[in-house]
């Protein structure tokens, strides 16, 4: 099942994406797609909907972020051994976590606007996880039970701001529209392995990042696992889980965003964002 939130921002509403590709519209059943929409029963009542007598959507509206209510936005940095090599960085021997700011994240097709005086913005293509039912101590081996479905992130990121700023990479991670979700959120039914997806993008029709994630250093089962020994997971968290070599900060020489760059994205199964960059504007 792909769920989506569409609308003008503020204004989304809930809706599926059929086996046709159409767009359905959700509103007379729920009120919104969030973190009470995300358990195993709450999706279960969906998945039994007849999408064929649900009303149509016509036209193409916007899509905006897939669910609401994101209570943390984890990231998991260096999970690509060949991307930490671009980096200049030794593999992790766990993972690398650090959070990006929730007010960063918008719909996969918004523009994304540089930061007032950036000179090294960058993008990532990562696949996103979201929790379904709470994590807390949970075995690897369980883990994948607590998530409720898969989403395509650009963890966009600042990189002057990120390592050359004195510490912390959050600063150059929760920029105002860093964090592009969707289009849509494919529930884990549609995803039997997330250990076997293809992820690409391009910057200006270029392809530039090409990987799957069957290289992550950590899967997502265990990253599930890991985060849950240090916080609880929540219904609705999203954890991205890290990105394939290609960014621009590793290009020779370094290749950043500027303003009228368009970025093309997608992770095999769970759709593809189309994003153009613009100067900042208060």
């Amino acid at each position: 099942m792909k769920l989506v939130r569409y609308g003008q921002p503020g204004k989304e509403k809930p809706g599926l994406i059929d086996a046709q590709g159409q767009l359905r519209d959700l509103s007379a059943v729920i009120a919104d797609i969030g973190p009470a929409q995300l358990g195993d029963v709450a999706l279960a009542k969906l998945q039994r909907l007849n999408p064929d007598k649900l009303p149509l959507v016509k036209g193409k509206p916007r899509l905006g972020s897939p669910l609401q209510g994101v209570g943390k936005f984890i990231a998991i940095g260096l999970n690509y051994a060949d991307h930490a090599a671009e980096s200049g960085l030794p593999i992790p021997a766990e993972p690398v976590v650090f959070m990006k700011a929730t007010s960063c994240i918008q719909g996969a097709n918004d523009a994304v606007m540089l930061p007032k005086g950036s000179v090294k913005t960058d993008w990532e293509v990562e696949l996103g996880v979201v929790i379904g039912t709470r994590a807390r101590y949970v075995l690897q081996k369980d883990a994948l039970n607590h998530v409720a479905g898969y989403c395509t992130v650009n963890d966009i990121s600042e990189r002057e701001y990120q390592l050359e700023r004195g510490g912390t990479w959050d600063k150059g991670k929760g920029c105002d529209t860093f964090g592009p979700l969707g289009p849509w959120l494919v529930t884990r039914d549609e995803v039997p392995n997330p250990q076997k997806l293809g992820l690409w993008l391009e910057v200006n029709g270029q392809r530039v990042q090409q990987g799957n994630t069957k290289t992550m250093i950590f899967g997502v089962a265990k990253i599930v696992s890991y985060l849950s020994q240090f916080m609880t997971l929540l219904p609705g968290d999203v954890i991205t889980t890290g990105t394939p070599p290609g960014v621009g900060m590793g290009r020779k020489p370094p290749q950043f965003l500027k303003a009228g760059d368009t970025m093309v994205l997608g992770v095999e199964g769970l759709g593809e964002q189309h994003q153009t960059v613009v100067p900042f504007k208060r």
